[in-house]
């Protein structure tokens, strides 16, 4: 059986949400939400990316706004190729260095202790293991991070405030794409000339890693590549509340 590790908090994350919680930040321009940010809370904000196009656009946004900014992928060991490669570019455009944050367990030892191939008979499991847990280590040195979820990409998501407090990981989270499309995310690529990820050009509009990500058919939901096979849309980050017990 599956053992299922509950996220803790210590008594001093879960206190009460700070003022900046109360900020309407719904009229604000992504660029005003970045620089109210960054003001805030100077060094203690970073950006978590997993350098989709949404990713991208926050990280060059940011850059103009604060240069280097800090940026951190959830490395699971099972990214695309792909993706390891734009984030090199990455790195290499804007003079940073990007954080890889990794599970505590490597694939070999989660194979181990829970079988092979974990992602195909319990991915919300492989999820927590691999993207919950390491998140909430990164984010307990930080008082905020940032995001590039929209609201039109998932039910979970439909209702994202740009400015708000994360009650799964006690700590503030910045959205500033939240009221924006896809159109417009591409829009501003283009514009900008920005590098992304080759799998966009081949019907992956939603990349996560190797095992649990399909290019989309014609017609097809854009994240329903994730996952496939499973009744599953989200990986555990951005879920409103604690992760249900597995078994």
């Amino acid at each position: 059986m599956n053992e299922f590790v509950e996220i803790k908090c210590s008594e001093s994350s879960a206190a009460t949400p700070p003022e900046h919680a109360e900020v309407d930040g719904s009229g604000w321009s992504a660029r005003k939400v970045l620089r109210w940010a960054y003001r805030t809370y100077e060094d203690g904000i970073a950006i978590a990316s997993a350098f989709g196009v949404e990713g991208i656009v926050l990280i060059d946004m940011a850059a103009q706004i604060r240069p280097q900014p800090r940026v951190f992928v959830l490395d699971t060991s099972f990214l695309f190729p792909e993706t390891y490669r734009l984030i090199e570019q990455v790195e290499a455009r804007y003079g940073i260095s990007v954080q890889r944050v990794l599970p505590a367990l490597c694939p070999e030892a989660q194979a181990k202790l829970y079988g092979a191939e974990l992602w195909n008979h319990d991915p919300d499991l492989c999820c927590h293991i691999r993207k919950v847990e390491p998140l909430q280590r990164q984010l307990a040195d930080l008082r905020a991070w940032v995001t590039s979820i929209r609201r039109d990409q998932t039910q979970d998501r439909s209702h994202t405030r740009k400015v708000t407090w994360d009650p799964k990981f006690r700590i503030m989270k910045i959205n500033p794409l939240a009221d924006w499309s896809g159109e417009r995310v591409w829009r501003y690529v283009r514009k900008r000339k920005l590098p992304y990820n080759p799998l966009h050009d081949r019907n992956y509009p939603s990349i996560g890693c190797v095992h649990c990500t399909r290019s989309v058919k014609p017609g097809e939901n854009p994240r329903a590549g994730r996952w496939p096979g499973f009744q599953k849309t989200e990986c555990g980050l951005h879920t409103p509340g604690p992760d249900a017990p597995l078994h």
